[in-house]
């Protein structure tokens, strides 16, 4: 790891996880997003283990679509983590605990409230004008955390964005007439870079938001872009969304091969 964790201790990591993800509704009409599992740990454990790994361990997850599902998660977490004894008239002693030593803040921001207007929701927890990572709770990657707040102080502008270049779904066929001239299976090059949907903000970006049905990805971003306020963090490791049940497969069927290469931490 290039970067020192104790470098970083102190930065936050807001994490969105109020969506109803319609696009996984086999696993999402029972809990959120992201407590659909992938190597048998919910994808928002994997997307904390990432951020954890440099540091930070200070999160704030906005809740909405069935967030009491979350609640339970983290408030069970320490006792489905240890050894415990449970004494039917005195209560439960916990014993050798493996829970990570993470604070997790759970913040209601609305059913139907847009990705800006969850943001704007948890300004008060944010506790000051330090500048904060935000993430979606159904994407992992490789990505160098350290090195992505390196390159955000040096530039002193209010927001990096993660560019990425996603693999492609399917073959590319390059044609002449009729004729296939070549064919190459899911081409890295197909796509052009997208937003990864890792990002580090200045708080000052949250009064670009006007309310709940604001999306973050529309006025706030394009107005950061025109004014000159949002650069680039290019990531060129691996990246992988989880939008279909095609692609909890992906990414479950790497975890059980043992080759989940956003798997960069020590347990």
């Amino acid at each position: 790891m290039a970067h020192s964790p104790l470098t970083l201790r102190g930065v936050k990591a807001v994490i969105l996880a109020g969506g109803r993800g319609s696009r996984l509704s086999e696993e999402t009409d029972s809990k959120p997003k992201p407590m659909v599992e992938i190597g048998g740990r919910p994808i928002l454990w994997h997307i904390m283990k990432i951020y954890a790994q440099y540091g930070i361990e200070d999160f704030i997850i906005c809740l909405g679509y069935k967030g009491a599902r979350i609640k339970e998660y983290f408030f069970h977490y320490n006792m489905h983590s240890s050894d415990i004894t449970v004494d039917l008239r005195s209560g439960v002693s916990i014993h050798r605990s493996q829970a990570e030593d993470w604070r997790v803040t759970l913040v209601e921001t609305g059913l139907e409230t847009q990705t800006g207007g969850r943001l704007k929701r948890i300004r008060d927890y944010l506790g000051g004008d330090a500048l904060f990572c935000m993430t979606y709770g159904d994407a992992v990657a490789d990505i160098d955390i350290g090195a992505a707040l390196t390159f955000h102080r040096a530039h002193g502008r209010l927001a990096t964005v993660t560019a990425v270049r996603p693999l492609a779904r399917f073959g590319a066929l390059q044609l002449r007439g009729d004729l296939v001239d070549r064919f190459e299976e899911k081409p890295a090059e197909e796509a052009g870079l997208i937003s990864g949907g890792f990002f580090i903000l200045s708080p000052k970006v949250l009064d670009l938001i006007e309310g709940d049905a604001t999306l973050w990805e529309r006025e706030p971003m394009e107005r950061l872009a025109a004014t000159g306020e949002l650069m680039a963090y290019r990531h060129t490791g691996f990246w992988q969304p989880m939008d279909t049940l095609r692609d909890r497969l992906l990414l479950d069927g790497m975890c059980e091969a043992d080759n989940a290469p956003w798997m960069t931490w020590q347990d």
